[in-house]
């Protein structure tokens, strides 16, 4: 019989490390890491010496543990991996929890596919190392290769010097429970006074994004609009943000360009036409739910008719590829009750419908607060997900997160044809994301190269100190001058070698 999971806390010892730690979340969703074995309470150690690897679990004031010697002359990774699986199968048997990812850390599984493809692997070698080495479920691996068939004329397609822009927006109507991301609510008097600043800000900073898009010469593919809740802002500020980017790019060169209007309760008529008039050509409107009582738990200030509302009037306004965001497993949610939402937005035919695993993140109120959420039904609630097959919708895209109920997973579906491009590319690391707004992550891949080398560069965090600091913002920008220097210097003098 499976225990019901409640609070346990980690230790770790010697080589034990990064993979055993998410190894051990992924049978337990509430985990603290201590530095010393508590005198009280449930724990588990873990212990990675050089000639012994050991597990011990403290549980209902029971222990139960295992040990294995280490095998002579084994490198690192696999004294990891043994490690690893060690307490696997150690806590499989403990807890009765068998993962559907079997003990798969990684967030990207698709790219494993990708990168094994192109290294010459033959299906069955892929599909052995889901099965056999990652003891992954049969449905989750075929879910995975479903995906990266689809993606692959895709990827196929992308050429070296291909990027994305990315603008964010910190703002919101009001903070989910669920939340994590940096933004503020537009509600409170001292960020309303900040919203335009922020605006002018980062108009000037995407000033600065085109200028490196034409110095490095690089191919803009996707831009996007996210956030926090980009539709927080009016319709003027708007305006402006999107007229300065009709201004700067050639929007019909584009593959696409998403705008986040995820929230109803700040996004109207008038707002969905400023949308449409200046470009974008994919949208979301994200209910998360259609349960009213469950809108309320998770702290939205608007009811399940709203989202039908806006849903109507952005189709009224022009759009004709609209996302629409569902999460399983939020706070007073039933299996019937994500059920009848995932119906409803089946309903409307929206060309994308992405479903979330509702995912535990540190700085979420939802987690600071200990609030319950219907962790034990998710795996039955994403079993629903059949009615978007049904319903003529493929997967997409898939990705994971450290955190997530029962180790699951996060999967996009769309109408054939509607796949959201920049979904494909991010999660892939395909390209260059080039970031602009507090929070930013300026990703930067080398070009033409598989497993090519990524290097970083960083916003402010927080609004203000992107206000405050932008004059640093904008020389760090110079980086990504210098990281594509260095590329055009080497292929350069490969040429002249020849």
């Amino acid at each position: 019989m499976v225990e019901e999971r409640g609070v346990v806390r980690l230790i770790l010892c010697g080589n034990a490390g990064y993979e055993a730690e998410h190894t051990a979340r992924m049978f337990f969703d509430r985990m603290q890491r201590v530095d010393l074995v508590p005198e009280e309470g449930d724990y588990l150690l873990v212990s990675a010496k050089p000639y012994a690897l050991f597990v011990l679990l403290h549980r209902a004031k029971c222990s139960h543990w295992q040990a294995l010697p280490t095998v002579p002359n084994c490198g690192t990774a696999e004294k990891e991996y043994d490690l690893c699986r060690m307490l696997y199968q150690f806590l499989q048997r403990e807890t009765g929890i068998r993962p559907p990812w079997g003990m798969m850390t990684g967030v990207r599984p698709v790219r494993i596919i990708h990168d094994m493809r192109a290294a010459g692997a033959t299906e069955q070698e892929i599909e052995d190392r889901f099965i056999q080495h990652f003891d992954c479920t049969q449905k989750r691996f075929e879910m995975a290769r479903r995906i990266a068939d689809l993606q692959r004329p895709v990827l196929e397609a992308a050429e070296p010097m291909d990027c994305s822009l990315y603008a964010g927006i910190p703002f919101c109507p009001s903070r989910c429970s669920y939340c994590s991301f940096v933004s503020r609510t537009v509600g409170d008097k001292s960020t309303r006074a900040l919203v335009q600043p922020y605006v002018d800000c980062l108009c000037r900073e995407l000033t600065a994004m085109h200028q490196l898009v034409e110095d490095c010469r690089l191919n803009l593919k996707t831009l996007y609009i996210g956030g926090g809740t980009p539709t927080s802002l009016s319709a003027g500020q708007l305006r402006q943000l999107m007229g300065h980017l009709s201004e700067l790019f050639d929007l019909s060169r584009l593959q696409e360009y998403t705008v986040e209007a995820g929230r109803p309760d700040c996004t109207d008529y008038e707002k969905l036409c400023v949308l449409k008039e200046y470009g974008a050509t994919r949208i979301s409107i994200n209910p998360q739910t259609f349960s009213d009582q469950v809108l309320k738990n998770i702290g939205r200030r608007h009811t399940a008719q709203d989202i039908l509302d806006c849903f109507a009037a952005a189709r009224k306004a022009g759009h004709q590829n609209i996302n629409m965001d569902l999460i399983a497993g939020l706070p007073g949610d039933t299996v019937e009750g994500f059920r009848r939402s995932l119906e409803t937005v089946i309903s409307l035919e929206p060309e994308n419908v992405t479903v979330h695993t509702l995912t535990l993140k540190r700085a979420s109120n939802l987690v600071v607060e200990h609030r319950a959420a219907a962790y034990d039904d998710v795996a039955r609630m994403l079993e629903s997900c059949v009615l978007l097959e049904q319903a003529g919708y493929q997967p997409y895209y898939l990705y994971r997160q450290k955190g997530t109920l029962q180790n699951l997973e996060n999967i996009g579906w769309c109408k054939p044809g509607y796949e959201g491009l920049y979904n494909i590319y991010i999660m892939e690391e395909v390209h260059t994301i080039l970031s602009a707004g507090a929070g930013g992550s300026t990703k930067m891949v080398q070009p033409g190269v598989r497993h090519a080398r990524i290097d970083r560069i960083f916003n402010y965090k927080y609004p203000t100190e992107y206000i405050d600091h932008f004059d640093t913002i904008l020389s760090r920008k110079e980086g990504v001058k210098k990281f594509y220097a260095e590329f055009t210097s080497s292929n350069s003098q490969t040429v002249g070698q020849q």
